[in-house]
């Protein structure tokens, strides 16, 4: 059979597996052993199994994942690009997930570690971990990048000389009415809050321009409940997490809770905390530890407090990011050094968790994302 039949065969196969109803999963990686950059999956609901699509090439470690609003587009870090740093666009293919790229842009900064889209699809922000600054950048009608709009550069040092030794952005999460993007800097200990202006891609410091978390906490990423009115912080350095109610007119934070610790009872080595969701529900929070390599998780009160009710392990070492999928019935995790990415089943009233005995080789994995999500 040649290649062109053996091609045809493999796009109708595809597009048949996204008929049927299977997911698309896209995950990014460190450019280490053996990687080839950012992998295209389906998964397969019924029975809870992913399968690889494609594997596109890009060498740059394009660690970070973003997926445009209207699901055409997704977009990239390149964490490995020069001391400018870099971000890509790729047209996604709606019948069978695949990706082709687009372009690239500076991200104004080393280390790019964080990208996010705000909800018209006009703006990119880019969070340079390296550089301590964040890059804005507009996002043109065919998804492709232009050059950043606006930057700011952040500054300062905390109390851990070895990690605060300068600014550290970490990522830049948008408010659910997409007015604000939140802006953790692990080594300020300081959430920033600007004003967004979608027309021009710019941002301005709001009028409540910061909330401060303890000292040498290192606040890495940040999410939102549902209902909008409470939100949770990474404290990566001190494995904990803050929880903080919002003001929705003025997109100020109020801090509630300090240091909720994450790490399992009894647990004494190295470690440090790296992702944190909510589910569907607003009920449950989820947050990975890197070292106790578990998921922590926690209740949800209706004040928007948190009760600890269990300690999943991750089945892997060094889980970063992980993805509650948008029904709320399974979890992915990315374990960067055991080069996997291990499904879990979640009960929905408990929130705890189960190994489905499913796990996905890839190297270095670092973000996990369903189309859609």
């Amino acid at each position: 059979m040649n290649k062109l039949v053996v091609g045809i065969l493999a796009s109708i196969s595809l597009a048949a597996q996204a008929q049927s109803g299977n997911e698309i999963m896209y995950v990014g990686t460190y450019s280490l052993r053996g990687s080839e950059g950012i992998y295209v999956f389906t998964f397969d609901r019924k029975t809870g199994s992913m399968q690889p699509v494609q594997a596109v090439s890009n060498a740059k470690s394009p660690s970070f994942l973003a997926i445009h609003p209207t699901g055409k587009y997704l977009y990239s870090v390149n964490e490995g690009a020069d001391k400018l740093g870099g971000v890509s666009s790729y047209a996604i293919d709606k019948a069978t997930g695949k990706l082709q790229f687009i372009n690239g842009q500076s991200s104004l900064g080393a280390g790019p570690c964080h990208v996010s889209v705000d909800q018209t699809g006009k703006t990119a922000f880019v969070s340079n971990y390296g550089g301590g600054s964040l890059a804005v950048l507009p996002i043109n009608t065919d998804g492709s990048l232009a050059a950043p709009t606006d930057s700011v550069q952040d500054a300062g040092t905390g109390p851990n000389a070895q990690r605060q030794d300068k600014a550290h952005v970490h990522s830049a999460t948008l408010a659910p009415d997409n007015r604000f993007v939140y802006v953790a800097d692990l080594t300020t200990d300081k959430l920033n809050i600007f004003d967004i202006d979608t027309k021009t891609s710019t941002i301005k410091p709001a009028a409540t321009p910061y909330v401060t978390v303890k000292p040498g906490s290192g606040p890495r990423h940040f999410t939102f409940h549902p209902n909008g009115k409470y939100a949770y912080l990474v404290e990566e350095l001190t494995s904990t997490v803050a929880v903080f109610a919002r003001n929705a007119k003025t997109g100020a934070l109020t801090l509630m809770d300090d240091n909720v610790k994450a790490l399992p009872e009894g647990f004494s080595g190295q470690n440090t905390s790296a992702d944190i969701h909510v589910d569907p529900s607003g009920k449950f929070l989820y947050h990975s530890n890197r070292g106790a390599n578990t998921l922590a998780i926690f209740a949800i009160g209706a004040d928007g407090r948190l009760t600890k009710v269990g300690d999943q392990p991750t089945e892997g070492k060094t889980p970063r990011n992980f993805l509650i999928d948008p029904k709320g019935d399974f979890v992915f995790v990315a374990n960067q050094d055991t080069d996997n990415i291990t499904i879990f089943k979640r009960d929905q009233k408990t929130g705890k968790l189960t190994f489905t005995g499913q796990s996905v080789k890839v190297p270095a994995p670092v973000c996990v994302l369903m189309a859609g999500n």
